[in-house]
């Protein structure tokens, strides 16, 4: 089964693309290499150098490959810079994915995964976070991911059945790739950067939430096990299951948690700075996969000192990143 992973060369669909040729797929990526690495992409796999709203290009790679499903990561995700320049984001996250998906429908694809976010349900009031919360999101970032979920569905009417994974915070390294964004936001990599003296200090950001040790709290899932998650969303879509299913661990790390964890892991003195909260921080955010567990294979393998073992590994063999 030949699979067009969007973004392919991204941190997390490029985990996706060593997993699906594990479990008998053929995947093909289209990226253009903004922010994903070509060196993540393995060799032999055919990979289309383009942004995915050049029509020549994407029907060009409709007719060379015999293309079955599709799983859409290319999207902008940095939530902060959504709020400075809105437009950036409506334009490729809902805009260019509009029009790579009219193209894909032209050449008959009928099943479609979306990598979509739990920065759709806002700032919930309780946990865990289930998939019949209310969608409020508070960035624009959350806005053009739910959006274009919205678009996928009126694609309905043209017989695109369709699965939304709403990823919460995914971290850890394997197959030798890790994070490596330009800028890093995340904060288990910016932990392990100023552990490797690459950064003067980690900023905790809020001391004062409602939490066990006054620090936000975050579901952190290892890569492995959102890419393994995509691979049994594949799977139900060919059982015509469709639907948003959110994919988490159920438990929560907090900030200080995370750092203490990764001061043990990697020994190494981590400073950390106490600042005030960043505007729209939610004390915790926490999801439920029961509906994923209900439906599918899916189980989570790796806890937080996985994903920070993983990581550190990765960090620290590779210095300068790709």
């Amino acid at each position: 089964m030949k699979v067009l992973l969007t973004g392919g060369a991204g941190y997390i669909g490029s985990h996706t693309t060593r997993l699906l040729i594990e479990k008998g797929f053929t995947p093909i990526i289209i990226d253009s290499l903004e922010n994903g690495h070509k060196e993540a992409i393995p060799s032999d796999v055919k990979f289309y150098n383009g942004n995915i709203n050049n029509k020549e290009l994407v029907n060009q790679i409709f007719k060379e490959n015999n293309i079955s499903s599709i799983i859409h990561f290319a999207g902008y995700i940095e939530a902060g810079e959504s709020m400075s320049d809105p437009l950036k984001f409506f334009d490729n996250n809902v805009s260019n994915a509009t029009t790579f998906l009219k193209i894909a429908l032209k050449h008959n694809v009928k099943k479609f995964l979306f990598s979509s976010t739990a920065a759709v349900y806002g700032i919930p009031d309780k946990m865990p976070i289930t998939e019949e919360f209310p969608l409020v999101p508070v960035n624009h970032y959350g806005w053009t991911k739910l959006f274009f979920e919205r678009i996928l569905d009126s694609c309905s009417v043209h017989g695109l059945k369709t699965i939304c994974l709403r990823y919460f915070n995914a971290a850890g390294a394997s197959y030798n790739i890790g994070e490596d964004h330009a800028p890093e936001s995340h904060l288990i990599p910016l932990i392990l950067r100023t552990a490797l003296k690459q950064r003067d200090n980690i900023k905790i950001f809020g001391t004062d939430y409602p939490t066990k040790d006054g620090t936000c709290i975050r579901d952190y899932i290892h890569v492995l096990d959102l890419a393994s998650a995509h691979i049994e969303a594949l799977n139900l879509l060919e059982k015509d299951v469709t639907g948003k299913f959110n994919v988490g661990t159920g438990k929560g790390n907090s900030v200080k948690e995370v750092i203490d964890i990764s001061r043990k892991i990697t020994q190494l003195n981590i400073p950390a700075i106490e600042t005030p909260r960043r505007p729209g921080d939610p004390a915790e955010l926490i999801a439920s996969s029961e509906k994923l567990q209900k439906e599918s294979f899916w189980r989570p393998k790796y806890d937080i000192k996985d994903i920070i073992q993983s990581a550190w590994k990765w960090h620290s063999n590779n210095l300068q990143g790709f």
